[in-house]
């Protein structure tokens, strides 16, 4: 495993870019602000490794963690992707010291490490911190569910808008390390997929991809080219651990009658749609 750059302790009194120790009293953060070591991760850092004991928990301030499944064969699809609205180590904070699922730094960055016994010490005071992180594994189960069935239902173009939102809302800047390899792990197809989607959609300006970078050119046509999934999850993570009350993508949607489900069938719209055709 690379070693990680260890960048300093997180000192009394400064504000956390992560949503979730920003959130906390501040009694509460400065309490475990010591316990806190700001670390520089680099891609590809291993954060938590299939069936090996997690050591350490971590809270995103400006990098991306990917959480993938692993199939025999060696090959990985991600499953869940955490930024600064998030913490790295949920298993932990569920009573668990291990996982059969691996999680890596996808995006470069800062984050704030705490080592896992520590961490469980201050989940059972029973303050704030449990409760956000009960909210934000919600939050993150909806991300899931979503991705699951956008990734069943809409068409590539839609899902890489969205992934390519999701990252650049966590990183904080337009622009931010990339690869193909990385991205068709995201979106579970081949590179060449990936290389020739991204191509297009820098030919219609919407983002510069450059040696292993991505830039943002325009925010507003990749948000008018995600599906609803990014606005769905986007809600789901400001009403758990901010309150906010935007209005639902899913407002007028007709999915019950009389106690029963009329929700639709799960149908691909497209050609593209899901695994299907799209690799």
């Amino acid at each position: 495993m690379p070693s990680v750059r260890k960048t300093g302790r997180t000192g009394r009194g400064t504000q956390p870019r992560n949503r979730v120790l920003a959130a906390l009293p501040k009694g509460e953060l400065a309490r475990l602000a010591p316990y806190l070591a700001r670390v520089t991760l680099e891609p590809r850092q291993v954060l938590f490794d299939v069936d090996r004991p997690i050591r350490h928990v971590y809270f995103p301030e400006n990098c991306v963690a990917s959480v993938v499944g692993v199939m025999s064969d060696g090959s990985a699809v991600e499953t869940a992707t955490i930024g600064y609205e998030g913490m790295v180590g949920l298993p932990v904070f569920l009573g668990t010291d291990r996982t059969s699922t691996q999680a890596f730094c996808q995006a470069p960055g800062d984050a704030l490490r705490m080592k896992a016994d520590v961490f469980r010490r201050e989940v059972r005071r029973g303050r704030q911190l449990p409760v956000l992180l009960s909210r934000y594994t919600q939050a993150l189960i909806v991300q899931i569910a979503q991705a699951a069935a956008c990734n069943r239902l809409h068409p590539l173009r839609q899902r890489c808008a969205r992934w390519l939102l999701q990252t650049h809302d966590r990183v904080g800047a337009d622009a931010f390390r990339f690869t193909h390899q990385f991205l068709s792990q995201m979106l579970g197809v081949r590179r060449a997929t990936v290389t020739s989607l991204t191509g297009e959609l820098q030919r219609q300006g919407l983002i510069e991809n450059h040696y292993g970078r991505i830039a943002i050119c325009d925010r507003r046509a990749l948000e008018g080219t995600a599906c609803e999934c990014y606005w769905i999850i986007r809600r789901e993570l400001d009403r758990l651990l901010a309150g906010g009350k935007s209005p639902s993508p899913l407002k007028g949607v007709r999915l019950s009658e009389r106690g029963k489900s009329v929700a639709g069938d799960g149908a691909p719209r497209g050609k593209t749609g899901g695994r299907t055709g799209a690799d």
